[in-house]
């Protein structure tokens, strides 16, 4: 079903029904008219999809691609379900609650089902190339997706993600240089070449302030996570981290992010 056409793209929406999901997914594809070669297109998952009609990101990424600040770039908008706290997370370890029990199973969604239908159903050879964002517990999936199979998302961006999920509680011995999932996923792994990785926080995201430093979480979890990606070696070219001094944990403000971020990813 077609929901948007303006100038530059064309919005459609369908149903996709996931065996491992066990209910029918809403995606949004965002497609670009007037494209020569399709190989030249790039690829942009979100998770979360459902939010980018409030920004709206259809104008937005019209916008950018008439005034020609990005190249071809495909976008899919993934909806999330009912059971959000289980879908997203990290895929190989459940956070203190057991969340994330389903995230493998929405990773198998994404690159065993969504890919293959948009190569088969558009008629795209291949991708240039293929990155994943989302927004807060989003943002984490997207960066644990991309770190879990770099072969794919060579880019991921990650807008005030929750990288405070952990395998403890902070009242059962909660440990911050061990207990954080996605830090020690990235601390035991190993960096691949050509990886790049986009930050967003915002000042206003939390008030919460686990260690008591000043700085809150939202900011302190993210900092920490870029340290450790260049522990791993990343160069300060492929990570780009900025902060919103006004910025809240609201659609509103990973709307007024995201065309820095699709400037910075995909730009001419």
């Amino acid at each position: 079903m077609q929901i948007a056409d303006l100038n530059c793209l064309i919005v459609e929406r369908k149903l996709l029904y996931s065996a491992d999901l066990r209910r029918y997914v809403t995606v949004d594809f965002y497609l670009p008219k007037f494209i020569a070669d399709p190989a030249a297109l790039s690829l942009l998952v979100i998770n979360d999809g459902q939010d980018l009609s409030k920004m709206p990101f259809d104008a937005m990424l019209n916008e950018l691609m008439e005034e020609r600040r990005i190249q071809p770039l495909l976008c899919v908008g993934v909806h999330c379900g009912p059971d959000r706290k289980m879908e997203y997370g990290t895929a190989k370890v459940l956070d203190f609650k057991g969340r994330g029990a389903k995230a493998a199973a929405y990773d198998r969604f994404l690159r065993n089902q969504l890919l293959p239908h948009l190569l088969n159903g558009y008629c795209i050879p291949a991708f240039r190339q293929k990155a994943i964002a989302g927004f807060s517990l989003g943002g984490l999936t997207a960066i644990d997706l991309a770190w879990s199979h770099p072969d794919l998302f060579r880019i991921a961006g990650v807008f005030s993600g929750s990288l405070w999920w952990r395998t403890r509680d902070l009242e059962d011995g909660y440990v911050e240089e061990t207990d954080r999932i996605m830090h020690s996923q990235v601390r035991k792994g190993k960096a691949h070449k050509g990886q790049r990785f986009y930050f967003t926080t915002g000042s206003l995201d939390e008030t919460s302030d686990r260690n008591h430093n000043g700085v809150i979480d939202s900011i302190d979890d993210t900092r920490s996570l870029i340290s450790e990606l260049k522990e791993k070696g990343y160069p300060d070219a492929d990570i780009e981290y900025v902060n919103y001094e006004d910025g809240k944990h609201d659609v509103a403000t990973w709307g007024r992010a995201f065309p820095a971020f699709l400037e910075w990813a995909f730009g001419s």
